[in-house]
């Protein structure tokens, strides 16, 4: 520690130190998670920030100054779970990033950001993309959802109806769940999901098949949530549709398939792709995916709501086994 002009008197302090006024990497961290944690969506997100912290960071670095922090130490950290935890090692880089990076703001650290990836940590170790596959949702054949579909319909429960609304609607979990009726314009045929409800931050429109206002139809209440919990004033779980597909046979072990509801976003978009003509803005503005390309985003500022309806109602068509009208 001292070769790397870590001064070891501060080691093995507890956070008393912060009483002193020295700011150490945890007192950083803590700030900065408090700072950021109103535009974050749940108090679940502040929670894995200070887990991961407390596993990997404080051990190492934890209670030292936030100005003794270099590249080497921030390898100390990262570099034994790089290879085996791909994932979390490249998301707690980023986390040390951005505390480094509140710290050199406020005048705590002098910088240049040790953690930085970019010309720094990049150069020490292997980019994450060569070492790790990505791991996608699993995904049910599209070719399959006619015969989910018609299983779906013979279970009459709340979670039975979710899903199906998530397969017709092609969005996630968390925005089914989540839904009320006041999102809900029936006259309109529209859902439109607000910003805060959004991975991406922006409100979403939905335009709903005949086959989903039918299915609202049969929902029992006309406010409130849409899916409600027999727990009163919640909605159902997050658990809830893939508890349900388990039940079914289907999930990690399941008998029937590995598949998840999140899978039926890809099981949308292959058939978009596959089997129809509809152009592929239409596909990603229908799950409401981000332009990658900026020129192309900076152009396309409508979100194509009415050129999406005939796509989702052939989608719907499609998983019904119906002709279009």
């Amino acid at each position: 520690m001292k070769a790397r002009g870590v001064d070891p008197k501060y080691h093995d302090k507890t956070e008393e130190q912060d009483d002193a006024g020295i700011w150490t990497f945890n007192r950083c961290a803590e700030a900065y998670i408090k700072a950021k944690s109103h535009e974050w969506k749940s108090k679940k997100h502040a929670e894995q920030w200070r887990a991961t912290i407390k596993t990997y960071c404080s051990p190492v670095f934890g209670q030292l100054p936030v100005d003794q922090i270099d590249v080497e130490l921030v390898l100390e950290v990262i570099e034994p779970i790089w290879y085996t935890k791909t994932e979390t090692a490249s998301r707690l880089r980023g986390r040390m990033e951005n505390i480094l990076s509140w710290a050199i703001v406020h005048g705590y650290h002098d910088g240049p950001n040790p953690a930085i990836w970019r010309g720094y940590i990049e150069h020490l170790l292997p980019n994450k993309s060569k070492i790790a596959q990505p791991r996608h949702h699993p995904a049910m054949p599209y070719q399959e959802i006619s015969t989910f579909i018609d299983t779906l319909k013979t279970r009459n429960s709340t979670s039975s109806l979710a899903l199906q609304f998530l397969i017709l609607t092609a969005t996630r979990t968390g925005e089914v769940i989540g839904g009320s009726w006041e999102e809900i314009d029936t006259q309109a045929g529209i859902w439109v999901i607000p910003a805060n409800r959004m991975k991406a931050k922006r409100e979403h429109r939905v335009p709903l098949s005949t086959q989903a206002l039918s299915l609202l139809d049969k929902l029992p209440a006309r406010k409130g949530w849409l899916f409600p919990s027999i727990r009163h004033g919640k909605h159902i779980s997050n658990m809830a549709m893939l508890k349900f597909m388990r039940d079914l046979g289907y999930g990690t072990k399941g008998s029937r398939g590995p598949y998840v509801p999140h899978g039926f976003r890809s099981t949308f978009r292959d058939w978009c792709a596959e089997q129809t003509d509809f152009p592929r803005e239409l596909a990603e503005s229908a799950l409401a995916h981000v332009l990658q390309n900026k020129v192309e985003a900076a152009y396309q500022r409508s979100d194509l709501l009415e050129k999406r309806r005939p796509l989702m109602q052939a989608w719907a068509n499609y998983c019904y086994g119906e002709s279009m009208p």
